[in-house]
């Protein structure tokens, strides 16, 4: 089992200084998640609240995560970063393309592109993006970026973007593709892809979501090729209830340790302490726990 240290909404600053003691600690990564904006009023509920509202409070910080990646990236070693989870669809693909790639080469290969669909229509609607589309525009995207990583000329003749023979640099070394969702679709983006984020979830819920996506990735010929899992888990506190997660598909959890010991309201230093304790308490080695 691997440990990801979630940094949604913090402070930029405090973000590098978590990234910086995640690195000496050994866990294995830090998520980022994204929005570009957030507006007053929605027409678009929250769609994981029981009352639709959103998680946040107004002006908590978004940093852009590509760019964040690029500065953690300098201040550590050998931690990996993944998006929890970026929206490509809001965006077009070649911009997408290039940010990402920069900061895969910044990182020397410790970028993991966790994407998902979208909820919200209004967040759209204001970049110009069709929202109504956007499952369409997701896939093809992955397509296309996957293309323009690669070295030498491409070219792409899919509906949504078509592209003439160009070429983009620099080629970023291989970037893990993760899907988030709990529809059908998304469990389908998920097999076709390196791996499933599961965000908040309980965990007979995400078991579930992994049973499901192996039996997609067993129509697809690809039952023999590793999966990755990243989980956020309502209900896992202890080592045990890790092991059982890992025992039924979890390959890595999303969590934010100072929470199990102090909450979420807390200063950095009682965040950095957190980060320690749990590092001893679940014996990180190298991003994995020695107990399983």
């Amino acid at each position: 089992m691997e440990f990801y240290v979630s940094t949604a909404f913090g402070e930029p600053a405090e973000t590098m200084a978590i990234a910086e003691a995640a690195d000496e600690l050994g866990y294995a990564g830090i998520g980022i998640p994204d929005h570009v904006v957030n507006l007053e009023t929605l027409s678009t509920p929250y769609p994981y609240t029981d009352d639709g509202e959103r998680r946040w409070e107004p002006f908590t910080p978004w940093p852009d995560p590509w760019v964040l990646i690029g500065a953690l990236a300098a201040r550590t070693t050998r931690l990996r970063f993944v998006t929890s989870v970026f929206i490509p669809a809001m965006r077009d693909p070649y911009s997408a393309a290039k940010a990402i790639s920069t900061a895969a080469v910044l990182a020397e290969g410790r970028v993991e592109l966790g994407v998902g669909v979208g909820w919200c229509r209004d967040e759209f609607e204001l970049l110009g993006a069709p929202f109504d589309r956007r499952g369409a525009r997701t896939d093809e995207m992955l397509d296309l970026m996957r293309k323009l990583w690669a070295p030498g000329w491409t070219e792409h003749d899919g509906p949504l973007f078509p592209t003439p023979r160009l070429e983009m640099e620099p080629s970023p070394p291989p970037i893990p593709v993760y899907a988030g969702g709990l529809s059908e679709a998304a469990y389908r983006r998920a097999a076709r892809n390196d791996g499933w984020i599961a965000d908040l979830l309980p965990t007979e819920q995400v078991l579930a979501g992994v049973r499901r996506i192996r039996e997609v990735r067993a129509e697809l010929g690809r039952a023999d090729e590793p999966l990755t899992v990243l989980a956020s888990l309502t209900d896992a506190f202890l080592p045990e209830h890790f092991a059982a997660a890992e025992e039924g598909g979890v390959t890595a959890m999303l969590t934010m340790p100072w929470a199990y010991y102090s909450g979420t309201d807390v200063t950095l230093d009682q965040k950095l302490d957190g980060l320690r304790r749990f590092a001893a308490d679940v014996g990180l080695r190298g991003g994995k726990s020695l107990h399983m």
